[in-house]
């Protein structure tokens, strides 16, 4: 049976418990939840399924969505609010040709928050939010960027380091965290990348975190719609496993995305290749060669997630999968890094327990 947060092992240390709450009272009261513990957005994981049981277990689930046209995001919206009464966001990309839409459908359905993600926000999508009462989420990969988005409007922010799993940044989480958090206050902000215990969140929290966001494990959660197949290759996986995309030629760009490395990947270096070799013999233009190596993946991440096809697949997963050991329900995952979070807290200090 799946533990409630409340009743976990960290119950019985109430001194230490109450120090963690008021070290993320911020991040809790911003979310409007008992944990500052949001599951990252995840393209055909992050669904009704996982984001209402993280939000049912006390923490932020978010609703990933991705491509989805207006009509099927009220459809999702309004099926994960048929499975849980308490608060979630949804994530937008701001390339999404359809943004402004996609931000009316969150505001009609009295979504209270909105992270737009993927690239600086526009205006017109920072005022609709903004105008309709929720409260915006941004991500910044670097401290001017963190301070142009607060002066913008951002009412949160997300530093996501280089460890997280899917498309990522080239600064590790540790460097982000001790370039920003001591000189942006005016903000709640959520960390990521590479989280998997209640330890290294602490640290966080300690440096003037808000709350942590954490996807990899949640991948892997029992109410996940993820494919068994995939959960099962996140648990067998090492740290080392979860590789970035390798770009063979700099006037080929590809974006880097964190993945365990399979058939699939090995075979996108030889696209790449056999590509490059078409575009040198003038079989293909640049711009021709350039779309040919991004179609590569294209219903790659469906395949692993959904299908099951972890040989070819797309298998997005931060380095964190080495800490995956299981196949758990999202209350015992959120119940597990809490107690972590509080035994470190009193081990360090008994007297508070």
């Amino acid at each position: 049976m799946p533990r409630d947060i409340v009743t976990g092992a960290s119950a019985g240390l109430g001194p230490a418990r109450a120090r963690l709450d008021r070290l993320w009272a911020r991040g809790c009261a911003f979310l409007g939840t008992r944990v500052a513990i949001m599951g990252g957005a995840m393209s055909w994981v992050s669904e009704r399924h996982l984001v209402s049981a993280i939000s049912n277990a006390g923490g932020f689930g978010v609703i990933a969505c991705g491509s989805m046209g207006p009509d099927l995001l009220a459809a999702e919206i309004a099926a994960t609010q048929a499975l849980t009464q308490l608060p979630f966001g949804v994530n937008l990309i701001t390339m999404h040709p359809q943004l402004d839409d996609l931000v009316r459908v969150c505001i009609e359905a009295h979504v209270g928050h909105v992270v737009l993600a993927g690239g600086i926000p526009p205006g017109t999508a920072v005022r609709a939010v903004k105008d309709g009462g929720a409260k915006l989420i941004a991500f910044t990969p670097a401290l001017v960027l963190a301070k142009r988005l607060v002066r913008s409007g951002a009412d949160a922010l997300v530093i996501e380091g280089s460890e997280a799993g899917g498309h990522i940044g080239p600064v590790s989480l540790t460097v982000l965290a001790q370039e920003i958090l001591p000189h942006v206050k005016d903000v709640p902000i959520f960390v990521a990348g590479g989280l998997g215990r209640g330890e290294a969140i602490l640290s966080y929290l300690e440096m003037g975190a808000s709350g942590a966001q954490l996807g990899t494990r949640f991948a892997a959660a029992a109410e996940s719609i993820a494919h068994a197949s995939f959960k099962q290759a996140f648990v067998r996986a090492n740290a080392r496993d979860a590789l970035p995309s390798i770009q063979l030629d700099e006037r080929f760009p590809v974006i880097p995305v964190r993945g365990l490395a399979n058939a699939g990947t090995k075979r996108f270096l030889e696209h790449q290749a056999q590509t490059l070799a078409r575009f040198q013999s003038g079989e293909l233009t640049k711009d021709a060669a350039q779309l040919d190596i991004e179609h590569f993946w294209a219903g790659a991440l469906r395949r692993a997630v959904i299908d099951g096809d972890i040989e070819q697949g797309s298998m997005m997963a931060g380095q964190s999968v080495g800490l995956v050991t299981s196949v758990q329900p999202a209350a015992d995952i959120i119940a597990e890094l809490t107690d972590q979070a509080v035994a470190a807290i009193a081990a360090r200090e008994p007297w508070l327990g």
